[in-house]
């Protein structure tokens, strides 16, 4: 991933959808495997990834991360691996299932040797990241029910993107020839971002090579995909041609340009696509970590937005019932309060703002705060209020939030202010507290 955003600065264009194609069910499929748009489990249960991605191969001493993101509500984990033409090579693989199974993820394993082939000199092409799987072939055989093979991150630069096509295909044909079952993930080309539409156009004869019909295409949605219209636009194109599809890395509004995460979580949610986020924790540029130096108590805005925000983790994710019963593991104490005030300014704009508290712990907590426009549409909102037990706001999401003795104000962000009517929108926030967390009387005010 680490490259990608400064690299590529293209818009996606609106596409219309074609004609439906059915893909045939998979031949004998083992394990987890294509059923239609989506995934599902040996015993035809629908399986939706919500989890992250982790650098393993640059942080192999970081094990704990592995119960850390179970325990904020992951089902799936995203493993970085080398194949040793860049990184690596990782021989531990045995090591890193069995950590998976432990905490009950399903296992997605990457090559990310390959990212930017035939762009960035360093890379590996996805036939030699077919020759590492195939090295660690003994390893993964059996464990069809729990690992997802991800062939090659980015496995194309924007150089010659044309050949993805059939440089991926081939993969495919050569991976199942060497008698792999797993359901197989492919990423776009352009660094994963598709921007010049091949993997769009091209899908198809990709999920024809293989001879067991168990590929699932995935996408990296980063800058270019920052604006509402070109996400969904894309997303139909899969959707009206009946292939799979997950969402394999995302990241966040951090800039007015910057992928427009919040069509993301809602179209997953509503399309039953999974998504994994970039990254846990370990990026060179710590604006795309979601723990900070690993720590599960100390989320970022963005980790904060993943697990505990609407359409996240905590709300969507489901375990895989390959694990039986969910285990219970008691992390917080969810309490909620909710208080709704209105003010109507000079023309008849008003909203209202509903204040809840999420989630408690010994000296703090999370809330989240729903804005809903009144009776006419607005352009922005300005909520209000006053703590009355000594809480201070640490960090907040989605929008601007300062602080004055105990007096907080929220503003709307560049891209949730504008409301119709009736329409809402939700921002979120964590706050130490000397133990009580009295709702207050929250006071919306739209412009």
């Amino acid at each position: 991933m680490r490259s990608r955003i400064a690299m590529i600065g293209a818009a996606l264009l609106v596409v219309a959808g074609f004609a439906l194609i059915d893909l045939p069910q998979a031949r004998a499929a083992v394990g987890l495997r294509v059923s239609g748009t989506g995934i599902v489990e040996a015993n035809g249960q629908p399986f939706v990834m919500r989890g992250v991605n982790h650098p393993h191969v640059w942080f192999t001493g970081r094990t704990s991360s592995f119960a850390d993101v179970k325990a904020l509500g992951a089902n799936t984990v995203r493993v970085v691996l080398g194949s040793g033409e860049r990184w690596g090579p990782s021989t531990d693989v045995p090591q890193v299932i069995a950590l998976c199974k432990q905490n009950r993820l399903i296992c997605v394993l990457e090559v990310h040797d390959t990212t930017g082939y035939g762009e960035e000199a360093a890379a590996a092409s996805l036939d030699q990241a077919a020759d590492y799987w195939i090295s660690q072939k003994s390893a993964l055989v059996g464990q069809e029910d729990y690992v997802v093979i991800n062939i090659g991150n980015e496995p194309i630069g924007n150089v010659d993107a044309a050949r993805w096509t059939t440089a991926t295909a081939d993969a495919i044909r050569k991976l199942r020839a060497a008698g792999f079952q797993h359901l197989l993930m492919v990423d776009g080309p352009n660094w994963g971002q598709d921007w010049q539409y091949v993997m769009r156009d091209n899908a198809q004869a990709v999920l024809d090579a293989d001879s067991r019909r168990n590929t699932v295409l995935s996408i990296h949605m980063y800058s270019v995909f920052n604006t509402a219209t070109g996400i969904v636009a894309y997303l139909d194109r899969f959707k009206a041609n009946n292939w799979p599809l997950v969402i394999g890395e995302f990241g966040w509004r951090f800039n007015s340009n910057e992928v427009d995460h919040e069509t993301i979580l809602s179209e997953a949610q509503a399309r039953g696509l999974g998504y994994l986020a970039w990254s846990w924790s370990g990026n060179s540029d710590p604006v795309l970590d979601l723990a900070t130096d690993f720590d599960p108590a100390r989320l970022t805005t963005w980790g904060q937005r993943v697990f505990n925000g609407a359409n996240g983790i905590k709300a969507t994710a489901k375990e895989a019932t390959i694990y039986g019963s969910p285990t219970t593991t008691t992390t917080t104490t969810t309490t909620t309060t909710t208080t709704t005030t209105t003010t109507t300014p000079g023309g008849g704009l008003s909203c209202t703002a509903a204040y809840t508290v999420t989630n408690q712990w010994p000296g703090g907590f999370q809330g989240e705060v729903r804005v809903t426009a009144g009776r006419s549409a607005i352009k922005g909102w300005t909520v209000t209020w006053a703590f009355a037990d000594g809480q201070a706001v640490t960090n907040a999401w989605n929008a601007t939030v300062t602080s004055s003795g105990s007096t907080v104000t929220a503003r709307n962000a560049g891209y949730n202010g504008a409301l119709a009517a009736g329409a809402s929108t939700a921002f979120g926030f964590t706050a130490t507290s000397r133990g009580a967390t009295t709702a207050p009387t929250a006071t919306c005010t739209a412009s």
